[in-house]
């Protein structure tokens, strides 16, 4: 088991099959050193989280869907690169939240990606970040997050 791998399973994480893209674009580009990953949508019980953000309350919902796009983006991060332990540092994630015109809470939801970043690498998940809402995102999907991780060779 690698260092990641245990860290997932001391978290309770187990991650699932790496989603396949829905339109006509890749789920991963690795070039330079870094792998940019596709906006990955949230899952729960193999459905799409759905909704538009519009209260306060809504931020722990909107959270827990960026935390279950954060788990996609792992997902995909080793299914391109075989082991999470080449990820050297997650550069960047943009969060886009699907929300009403007066919701204004985006950064809170998008903490639930960013905080299980840090949760599973450490400093090295601390990164740079853009949290913007939106009208409406695929599949109706509440959140969407995508990402750029400087890879180890």
């Amino acid at each position: 088991m690698t260092n990641i791998d245990a860290r997932l399973a001391e978290l309770g994480i187990s991650l699932p099959e790496a989603a396949a893209p829905i339109a006509s674009y890749v789920p991963t580009v690795e070039h330079g050193g870094l792998l940019h990953i596709s906006g990955q949508l949230p899952f729960r019980d193999g459905q799409v989280m759905t909704g538009r953000l519009e209260t306060d309350d809504d931020v722990e919902f909107g959270a827990h869907a960026a935390r279950q796009c954060g788990i996609m983006l792992l997902a995909q991060i080793k299914h391109a690169l075989g082991s999470l332990d080449r990820v050297e540092r997650i550069i960047k994630l943009g969060a886009f939240v699907a929300s009403a015109p007066d919701f204004t809470a985006q950064p809170r939801v998008a903490n639930g990606a960013s905080e299980l970043m840090a949760e599973v690498f450490g400093e090295a998940g601390r990164h740079a970040r853009s949290a913007v809402g939106v009208s409406a995102l695929p599949l109706g999907a509440a959140v969407e997050v995508d990402a750029i991780v400087a890879v180890r060779a």
